[in-house]
């Protein structure tokens, strides 16, 4: 479903009546969504009446879905949204009661981003909710009813989620949808403009979108701090849309294991480039290969442990026992922490690239081709040459009427990397492979 008052009625009534609604990416495909739908053996399919055509494919590779619900009009094999509330077609049969439910009961699943590949499906519980509204909600967003949330980020991802759904109903605050998708920055900064919200989510890229676009400096003059997660926001990109509308992005990293940011700058306490200090209520770890915790400023993988966590991943027995230690999660990010306890996101783990024995972080060469007036987007990833050397190479996408000279760039990156971390060859780009949450699919690139 696209996001709509719709998709938080189902949300919040297949909760109420303890069964578990599993969030898809609409625009996914219809024989990708029916993958998903079938790995879940879900039984009902609710979806928005623009995404009609998905539903023959989608049909075709979940045979196992019997009811299908449709936010429009009935139709052959589909029940409308005014039927389905009246409970004809459903099997209704209840009087309407609460579902008894604890904390602990199964709540709703959420699939990963697929940045690394095919999704999964993490289980989350009713009591996650409460987690993430007293965390998050209180100590990063300090939110009360008089907010008014806007979240670029879907409400079917964790990120737009709480965003969009479980902040603003927890204070009984205002949330603002759109379902158009992908949105403009035009689209965005219209809704901003009459609508006049007070926190405004984003991802990295949509907010460089912003710098870059034409857009009055009084456009964000409602917005108390922006929020970015999904990927880490490069200090450049942060001082821009401060220099340029006045507002001071809160950056941080969430996931949908964690169900929300866990690590994350807050207002009273923001540094440029980097993810953030431990929200209150959850635990962070950087380690070696070997699990021991590394000293101030070593890189190492992060692991989390709080309330919110998944309960596991759905038949996925290998990957659970591989990501789950006791308490903790391992997320495959690597992290450094400095001596004021500030994180520094340097790639995923399997991401590093090992350069004539040195390591080189793909965030660390992004951050500094971003820097050139001329680079919107980039990203880094490992080539191997005709004598199988691993070398990095970059995919580079032009600023707004910019024109790229990769001689510029490859002499912008001397003044500024040690030789073994510049790419060795560059790709100009007009698009780059990502998830629905914004996330580049650096697996897509390599291959």
């Amino acid at each position: 479903m696209l996001d709509s008052v719709e998709f938080a009625a189902v949300y919040l009534a297949a909760m109420r009546i303890g069964a578990v609604p599993v969030l898809m990416n609409p625009l996914l495909p219809g024989r990708d969504l029916a993958v998903i739908a079938a790995d879940a053996r879900a039984r009902i399919a609710v979806l928005s009446a623009e995404r009609l055509a998905a539903l023959a494919d989608f049909r075709t590779g979940a045979p196992e879905v019997v009811t299908m619900v449709s936010t429009g009009d009935d139709a052959d094999g589909l029940i409308g949204w005014s039927t389905f509330l009246d409970g004809v077609g459903v099997g209704a049969d209840g009087d309407g009661s609460v579902y008894r439910t604890l904390a602990e009961s199964p709540g709703f699943w959420l699939c990963t981003s697929g940045s690394t590949g095919r999704p999964k499906l993490a289980a989350h519980r009713h009591g996650d909710v409460q987690t993430v509204c007293d965390t998050v909600g209180r100590h990063m967003f300090g939110i009360s009813p008089d907010d008014r949330f806007f979240s670029v980020g879907p409400m079917f991802h964790a990120y737009g989620l709480g965003n969009s759904l479980l902040f603003p109903l927890s204070q009984g605050a205002t949330a603002i949808l759109e379902p158009t998708r992908p949105p403009t920055p035009q689209l965005v900064t219209d809704i901003v403009a009459d609508e006049h919200p007070t926190l405004f989510f984003c991802v990295p890229t949509f907010y460089a979108a912003l710098c870059n676009a034409d857009v009055p400096a009084d456009t964000f003059a409602s917005v108390r701090y922006g929020v970015s997660a999904a990927e880490p926001l490069p200090a450049e990109t942060f001082e821009r849309f401060k220099e340029k509308f006045g507002v001071t992005v809160l950056d941080g990293i969430g996931s949908t294991e964690m169900l929300h940011i866990y690590l994350g700058n807050t207002p009273t306490s923001v540094k440029a480039g980097t993810s953030g200090v431990p929200i209150p209520g959850y635990e962070v770890r950087i380690v070696d290969e070997q699990g021991a915790d590394q000293p101030v400023g070593e890189p190492g993988e992060l692991w989390v442990k709080g309330d919110s966590m998944t309960t596991g991943y759905w038949c996925r027995s290998a990957v659970n026992r591989a990501t789950f230690q006791g308490e903790w999660m391992r997320t495959g990010d690597l992290y450094s922490c400095d001596a004021d306890g500030f994180h520094t996101y340097l790639g995923r783990v399997d991401d590093m690239l090992r350069v004539g024995g040195e390591w080189v972080s793909p965030a660390e060469v992004e951050g500094v081709l971003i820097e050139h007036p001329t680079v919107l987007e980039a990203a880094v990833v490992g080539e191997r040459n005709d004598a199988q050397v691993l070398r990095p190479i970059a995919y580079v996408i032009a600023a707004p009427e910019a024109e790229l000279d990769t001689d510029v760039l490859d002499q912008h990156c001397r003044d500024r990397l040690a030789g073994f971390k510049r790419p060795k060859r560059y790709e100009i780009v007009t698009e780059l492979p990502k998830t629905a949450t914004g996330k580049i699919q650096r697996y897509r690139l390599r291959e």
